[in-house]
């Protein structure tokens, strides 16, 4: 998949918010547990979410550079990963 350059502010936002490690949460009134990790100094980051006792699958990487953002879905267009992020909210 391409790039997507310079993903949404309100995507950049909620991905911000997400815990690092493993998190439960619902989106769209599924269960999933989704796993967020950071490499090279936080230069790139991946998303991996799982729905629970289902089949559907999210996962991205980001890279940012002191300039901009860029989304890259991993076999999945990226406005389902947009979309999946601005959606999930962690279990409380």
């Amino acid at each position: 998949m391409a790039a997507k350059a310079d993903p949404p502010q309100a995507f950049l936002a909620a991905f911000d918010v997400l815990p690092f490690g493993q998190t439960y949460g619902t989106a769209d009134g599924k269960r999933y547990v989704l796993v967020k990790s950071s490499f090279a100094a936080g230069a790139s980051q991946k998303l991996v979410a799982e729905e629970l006792g289902g089949s559907d699958y999210v996962s991205l990487n980001l890279y940012r550079t002191s300039s901009n953002a860029r989304l890259f879905p991993c076999e999945m267009p990226a406005e389902k990963v947009i979309a999946f992020v601005l959606a999930f909210r962690p279990d409380a």
